[in-house]
């Protein structure tokens, strides 16, 4: 299974390949919740998480948070807290690149903050479809019609998230080489161009773009992705070529928050933004 490097979204999405131990851990889960006599709906609400998330982590789509046992475990009674408290750490002593990124789409979706910076292609949240096609045509190794078209489905699902978490606030501040490199072609820029637009009147999106020529530029490093939990407490997120790391060390993700809000300052705000992006349409 091979990980969903889901910021610009070049890697193939790994959601549609179910792990065998990320789908043990959602069946006990699921048969625990159903002889406490709970409905997903039931136990979401006792665990404080959503029933999307609840139903997406006993179909092993989703990494278990490291809260999951203790709230599960006052919902359904000790022995199910521990049963899944020694799940949970049979699956963290896995490494894998697929864990990694189920865990961040699981912060990702109960985010109540997600700011992202991107270098590299347009955040795989704001992609239009004609993009992700065009990732994914052009994809190594080479991917079948069938598979290109679970990609495409999937990255698709997963930006419901904007639509259905009004009261989450987005960032992105995307660099302004990424429209000149016209991935796709013309018409697949301007789709994307319109896209942001559209995007960018919604009153919990912000989209800076940063201008190519900025001597002041703190994301040198890379991209960066930054989620902060219902509980007020941050992750990072970051990928390489087929790698991908969550950063949960408090010292850390405060070093990315930092670097982050320079980035805001330094990039184009988000009038500015709009003008840029409306001229670079009108000469395509």
């Amino acid at each position: 299974m091979t990980a969903d490097q889901d910021g610009s979204g070049t890697a193939v999405c790994g959601e549609t390949e179910l792990s065998d131990s990320l789908q043990t851990f959602g069946a006990v889960l699921k048969a625990l919740r159903e002889a406490g006599g709970f409905t997903q709906e039931e136990l979401a609400a006792r665990v404080r998480y959503s029933p999307a998330y609840v139903a997406k982590i006993e179909q092993g789509r989703r990494f278990p948070p490291e809260t999951l046992p203790g709230k599960a475990g006052e919902a359904l009674g000790p022995v199910a807290g521990k049963v899944l408290a020694a799940a949970a750490k049979t699956l963290r002593r896995k490494a894998g690149l697929a864990s990694w990124f189920l865990q961040w789409a699981g912060i990702e979706e109960e985010a109540i903050t997600l700011y992202a910076y991107e270098c590299r292609g347009i955040p795989g949240l704001l992609q239009p479809e004609g993009y992700i096609r065009a990732l994914f045509e052009r994809q190594l190794p080479p991917l079948t019609p069938d598979q290109i078209e679970r990609q495409v489905a999937a990255r698709t699902e997963r930006q419901r998230l904007l639509s259905e978490r009004p009261n989450t606030a987005f960032s992105f501040i995307i660099e302004q080489c990424i429209f000149e490199r016209h991935v796709g072609g013309t018409a697949v820029t301007k789709a994307v161009i319109d896209h942001l637009l559209e995007l960018g009147r919604r009153t919990n999106i912000e989209i800076q773009v940063m201008p190519t020529r900025q001597e002041d530029h703190t994301g040198v490093d890379g991209q960066m992705y930054l989620a902060e939990s219902a509980g007020n407490q941050w992750f990072g997120y970051v990928e390489g070529h087929r790698s991908s790391a969550l950063i949960t060390a408090p010292g850390e993700v405060s070093i990315l928050l930092q670097r982050y809000g320079k980035l805001r300052s330094q990039a184009l705000d988000c009038r500015a933004t709009v003008g840029l992006l409306e001229q670079m349409r009108g000469v395509l």
